[in-house]
């Protein structure tokens, strides 16, 4: 696009010099919100033929040029100028170019303070949509695991000790319920990214008679700003995206955390497909789970992102301030990483088996039975904190004398209380431990499917 004089050249001397454009320039990295600033701009000017701040002739030649560009943007027939400074002015500059002066009726009513607003809400409503659908498809995706593995047992950590056997199904349902609270984040986010700024212009409004409803209406946006001070300065939409996005990462990081240990030689639980795995350059045998470790690396990215916008915000006066600016790039950066996170994670686990035999092997080691054991005293009339100490003691003398409980005789639990029976032999079993958990959210078969059908039957609000 064709450099022309600055909007503010009626008050300077002097041209700007060409380091303070380069300096200055957003033009790189905000060129990608150009459908946004063409779409905002045909609002706009059809809402100013609407009042009659320009005659409707003017306003149809002014969107048909507008369609043009476009067009032309889209086909690569355009490219962009540092000395146009912003996707705003260069749009602008185009318009002007093609139809004459006609073009600078554009932006009557209206300042890029209100107009950045607009773009990035615009755009950002658009990639919500697309980031609700890929946060779909791996919760669709967790629930197809969980189907598949309802039989498989395996052993649930604290402390990255064993803890207690739970179905493997239970824990892909446990990051299932984790990505439904990042949907719910990022529907709400949505609902206050869901508002037209047009109208604050550069702060205090205009005194031409716009109707701020009508450019909305045209935008799909069901509200409008309230102040038009607020409006320009407000950037906390973005802070929040960046905020939810982030604890999707985390969600996905904590994910990959698991698959990259359990694809270890020391856990075995997982194989994850040559096709989304490398190799050493070095060492031959090498089967490195590289894009779970890259998920796991990009989460601290897009952390990054929010500590730069919430700098960015802190020491700000009212109402726009350059600083601004620099607010798109950590927010495409967080979008773009977060996208390509989800998508190749959930190809990733379609793609990754779990090993029933390894996991079930280790749900058997490390007493993880002992809780039911002390459960099973309670239900007996032994206090708790009685019980816990009478098990405490039994897994001693498993460990000095290298035993674990399946391996105890009656008389050996007799030794500790005199009130076990002979079905303590049951309680222990694996099978009977996970699905005597069966309340509601407990990792028992029946609770798993039941949750299972809850989910499914209300898909849509997956």
């Amino acid at each position: 696009m064709a450099a022309s004089k600055k909007p503010w050249s009626g008050r300077f001397q002097r041209a700007t010099a060409k380091n303070v454009e380069k300096f200055t320039s957003s033009i790189h990295y905000d060129q990608r919100l150009y459908l946004y600033d063409i779409e905002g701009s045909i609002a706009h000017v059809t809402m100013l033929a609407d009042q009659r701040i320009m005659s409707r002739a003017e306003a149809r030649q002014i969107v048909k040029a507008l369609k043009d560009i476009l067009k032309d943007i889209e086909k690569g027939k355009l490219t962009f100028s540092a000395s146009d400074e912003d996707i705003h002015m260069a749009i602008e500059n185009e318009l002007v170019q093609r139809i004459g002066e006609t073009g600078g009726k554009l932006h009557a009513a209206r300042s890029r303070n209100d107009q950045i607003s607009l773009d990035i809400r615009l755009f950002l409503r658009e990639e919500i949509d697309s980031i609700l659908h890929l946060l779909s498809e791996l919760q669709r995706q967790l629930i197809k695991l969980a189907k598949n593995e309802i039989k498989t047992i395996m052993p649930g950590y604290t402390h990255m000790q064993k803890a207690q056997p739970v179905l493997l199904a239970h824990y892909f349902l446990a990051f299932r319920e984790m990505f439904a609270r990042d949907v719910q984040r990022m529907q709400e986010c949505k609902v206050r990214i869901n508002i037209s700024p047009l109208g604050a212009a550069a702060l205090a409004g205009t005194t031409l008679a716009i109707d701020r409803s009508r450019t909305a209406k045209l935008l799909n946006f069901p509200s409008i700003s309230k102040n038009s001070m607020d409006t320009v300065a407000d950037r906390d939409f973005i802070a929040e995206f960046i905020f939810s996005a982030s604890l999707t990462m985390m969600h996905l990081s904590r994910f990959c955390e698991d698959l990259i240990l359990w694809a270890s030689d020391e856990f075995g639980f997982v194989e994850i497909s040559d096709a989304y795995t490398t190799g050493s350059s070095i060492m031959p045998q090498k089967k490195n789970p590289d894009i779970a470790e890259l998920v796991r690396g990009k989460t601290a990215r897009v952390y990054g992102d929010l500590f730069a916008i919430m700098t960015l915000l802190k020491g700000l006066p009212m109402t726009y301030n350059r600083d601004l600016q620099e607010d798109k790039e950590p927010l495409f950066d967080c979008v773009d990483t977060l996208k390509e996170c989800l998508a190749i994670f959930t190809e990733m686990i379609k793609h990754t088996k779990f090993n029933k035999e390894e996991m079930q092997a280790a749900a058997q080691g490390g007493f993880s039975t002992a809780t039911d054991v002390a459960e099973y005293l309670v239900k007996k009339g032994v206090p708790f904190r009685k019980a816990h100490e009478i098990v405490g003691k039994i897994i001693a003398y498993c460990i000095k004398n290298k035993k674990e409980l399946a391996e105890l005789k009656l008389e050996d639990y007799k030794k500790y209380y005199s009130g076990f029976a002979s079905d303590i032999q049951d309680v222990i079993k694996l099978e009977n431990a996970v699905n005597s958990r069966k309340h509601q959210g407990g990792t028992a078969t029946a609770a798993v499917l039941g949750r299972i059908k809850e989910i499914e039957k209300s898909s849509g609000k997956i």
